[in-house]
C-alpha cells in the first residue's frame, strides 16, 4: 500500500518562503507522476502543479515563478519550494501520486495534507 506523508507546512509572513516535502512509502517514486494540490477554506481543491516521472513540471498560472516542484527519486521524496508567499496561498496542501501509465490520469494516492498559513 502506497502512503504519502507531507511535512514542512507552517505559518509564514507574506513574502516569506516554505518548502514542503512529500515522502513516498510502499512504492517507487520513479514510477509515479506526482502533483501538489491545495484547498483553502470554503474553496474547492485546486491543482498547484506537478512533476512527471521524467522530470517535466507544470504549474498553475498564479504560482509560476514562485513555486518549484522537484523530486529526489533516491530519497523517494517530492518537494514544493514556495517563495514570495502571499496570503492567498493560505491553504491545506496535499501531495498526490498516480502511476505513470499512458492514458491513466487518476491520482490514486493522497497525503494527509499540511497547513500553510501566510499572514499579511
Amino acid at each position: 500500500q502506497v502512503q504519502l506523508v507531507e511535512s514542512g507546512g507552517g505559518l509564514v509572513q507574506a513574502g516569506g518562503s516554505l518548502r514542503l516535502s512529500c515522502a513516498v512509502f510502499g512504492g517507487t517514486l520513479s514510477t509515479y507522476a506526482m502533483a501538489w494540490f491545495r484547498q483553502a477554506p470554503g474553496k474547492e481543491r485546486e491543482s498547484v502543479g506537478g512533476i512527471r516521472s521524467g522530470g517535466i513540471t507544470y504549474y498553475k498560472d498564479s504560482v509560476k515563478g514562485r513555486f518549484t516542484i522537484s523530486r529526489d527519486n533516491a530519497k523517494n521524496t517530492v518537494y514544493l519550494q514556495m517563495i514570495s508567499l502571499k496570503p492567498e496561498d493560505t491553504a491545506v496542501y496535499y501531495c498526490a501520486a498516480r502511476p505513470e501509465v499512458s492514458g491513466y490520469y487518476n491520482y490514486d494516492y493522497w497525503g494527509q495534507g499540511t497547513q500553510v498559513t501566510v499572514s499579511s
